[in-house]
């Protein structure tokens, strides 16, 4: 909905520098250009800029301050269910004087405190000053959705939606090495830390509170593993999931602006298409990606899906020049090196979609949540996997990328590292052997959640898997499909992630996740008689992008592709060993599997190239 951002000077008597704040809040435009606020009280300052999505009129402006002047709030997001607490907000004495729900968020907050937190469904980052008692309190949601970064500098605690405000601040734009070698691992750096040194983000499902003297605390405000273990069982799961599933859906469409749906033509976009339709809703309109080559396009399905409903249907392709383009524009809003590699179609759809729709619906994290990737298949049999790693590599297998790719992974022996790099491109072997890097980053946030996934999973490595990349994977796909997104100056809402379907997915028995030749066996089932055989029986393909033929064969990239053969990035000790040279000669040559190691260096070196310079 916004972008929010803030500065706290810890040494009392030093006064905030409005034109400081003003650059952080505006360097945030794209999130938030309908409004825009200021709040300053001496060492303590606010920015916000707003998306009108919901009470569209200036009573939603922010910063907003409670009716008795105690308190302040920045809020980024979307509470869903914010009108259920009227009539309880008013037997409590409480005026409603807007139809927001960032009004209901801070009264709530004026009468349970952070208590009521859990009765919150909907995506928030938000941060609240207590003028009385002199504190901060700033807030992110259950599986992260919307993003909150903070830095402790010079006696000074700033906070924003995103990283570059921090920089535009004054922050330095350093890269860690920690973070750096969860990059080339892992594909992202999760939990608090970032790629940057000085700038974390405030965990999902936590509350940090940092008092005027310089006092700070962290508390976990919502834990998945205990949520699951308090489930009580469902007795028909297929009903239980299609109502809530349509009930998630209806609360989502709640907004005062047109909203949309972002649809690939795969089984997730289509439930929830299929899902509106069921619900009586009319004219929507739905916005997908399409490619050229057969292997990776779903545009037909999705065209098919959208006339089925009588729904609008826009396509498009990004190619060449317009490609090289949304690519260098997506890595400035994604602040970082791209890693799902779709980051620049994801934000031209958005783009397309803007003149329609102000909101748009994701079928993100229905994967994580019923076993949706190919990749955890490895996981059933690791007997299996033993043996793969006992024969080798075949010549004639070798050839086929997906058998190859098993059989790099079947070399990892440890139980935990099948989970920790199962999202992972590149295995530590291939690092050393293509790389020339031999030890792999600590990864102590990766290793306490494989903790809590083997505690609540025991024996079980699919389950482990899942509960892995709820906590990590899905937490970057979330961070990309906000910041795609809100690139465009679109709201982007996920229907799978309704906590009711989180929790409850997560107690049921495997057998609901992981029958069927494709798995995801509870939402088939679900929607068999929503959804056509095309749908439901189709091959998965998700937004894969052939990247590399479009940076060997594109004219707009082939300068690019010589300039990254001589890249600084060349020149960071770190990547010493690397003979990039050879790794694009052989991709040139048509040996596809480089892909996977260029990739992150290719967008690594877009990023050096690019990013810094805008501060």
């Amino acid at each position: 909905m916004c972008g929010i951002n803030g500065i706290l000077h810890l040494q009392l008597q030093k006064k905030i520098d409005e034109r400081i704040l003003t650059k952080m809040r505006d360097s945030l435009e794209h999130r938030g250009p309908d409004d825009k606020g200021l709040f300053i009280a001496n060492n303590i300052g606010f920015g916000h800029r707003r998306l009108s999505v919901l009470d569209i009129s200036s009573a939603g402006h922010q910063p907003f301050l409670s009716d008795d002047g105690r308190y302040v709030l920045v809020y980024n997001g979307e509470i869903y269910n914010f009108k259920e607490f009227y009539p309880e907000l008013k037997s409590n004495g409480f005026d409603i004087r807007t139809t927001s729900d960032t009004e209901v968020l801070l009264k709530l907050f004026q009468l349970y405190g952070l208590k009521m937190l859990n009765r919150l469904n909907g995506m928030f980052a938000f941060a609240i000053w207590d003028k009385m008692e002199k504190k901060l309190t700033i807030v992110r949601d259950r599986m992260g959705v919307k993003p909150l970064y903070y830095s402790f500098y010079k006696e000074t605690f700033y906070f924003a939606s995103e990283q570059k405000a921090l920089f535009t601040a004054g922050v330095p734009l350093k890269m860690a090495q920690d973070g750096l070698e969860e990059y080339i691992f892992n594909r992202f750096v999760a939990g608090e830390n970032t790629l940057y040194q000085n700038v974390k983000k405030v965990l999902p499902g936590h509350i940090m509170t940092i008092h005027e003297g310089g006092k700070v605390t962290t508390k976990k405000w919502w834990d998945l593993k205990k949520e699951i273990q308090n489930q009580l069982e469902i007795k028909n799961p297929v009903e239980w999931f299609r109502e809530t599933f349509d009930d998630s859906i209806k609360l989502r469409m709640i907004s005062d602006v047109p909203v949309g749906v972002l649809l690939s033509g795969g089984l997730d976009s289509s439930s929830i298409l299929a899902s509106l339709f069921n619900q009586n809703y009319k004219d929507i309109q739905t916005f997908n990606i399409g490619f050229k080559e057969k292997e990776h396009n779903e545009a037909h399905l999705a065209k098919m899906m959208a006339e089925k409903f009588d729904y609008g249907f826009h396509t498009m392709q990004l190619e060449d020049k317009n490609l090289y383009d949304q690519l260098i524009r997506s890595t400035y809003f994604q602040d970082e090196p791209i890693m799902h590699l779709s980051e620049p179609q994801l934000l031209a759809v958005s783009q397309m979609a803007k003149p329609s729709v102000k909101v748009l619906l994701s079928g993100e994290g229905a994967d994580e949540l019923m076993g949706g990737y190919v990749r955890y298949k490895a996981l059933q049999y690791p007997s299996l996997l033993n043996s793969i790693a006992t024969i080798g590599k075949l010549d004639f297998l070798t050839k086929n990328l997906r058998y190859d790719k098993l059989t790099r992974y079947a070399q990892i022996i440890k139980k935990s590292d099948l989970v920790i790099y199962n999202g992972s491109n590149n295995y530590p072997n291939d690092i050393a052997k293509i790389f020339g890097i031999n030890a792999p980053p600590k990864n102590e946030y990766r290793k306490q959640i494989y903790k809590d996934a083997k505690s609540l999973y025991p024996n079980n490595l699919r389950r482990q898997a899942l509960y892995f990349d709820q906590h990590t994977y899905l937490c970057s796909l979330l961070d990309r499909n906000d910041r795609c997104t809100m690139g465009a100056s679109i709201e982007c809402r996920e229907p799978f992630l309704d906590p009711r379907l989180i929790i409850g997915l997560g107690s049921l028995e495997d057998k609901w996740l992981f029958t069927g030749k494709k798995w995801k066996f509870i939402l088939k089932s679900a929607m068999e008689k929503r959804l056509p055989d095309e749908i439901l029986k189709f091959t998965k393909v998700g937004l894969s992008v052939p990247w590399g033929d479009y940076i060997t064969k594109s004219p707009a990239f082939k300068e690019e592709l010589e300039s990254f053969s001589k890249s600084d990035l060349f020149q960071i000790p770190y990547f010493e060993h690397i003979n990039i040279q050879k790794l694009v000669q052989n991709l040139q040559k048509g040996d596809t599997r480089m892909t996977s190691y260029i990739m992150p260096l290719f967008m690594m070196h877009i990023w050096m190239k690019t990013y810094p310079n805008k501060f």
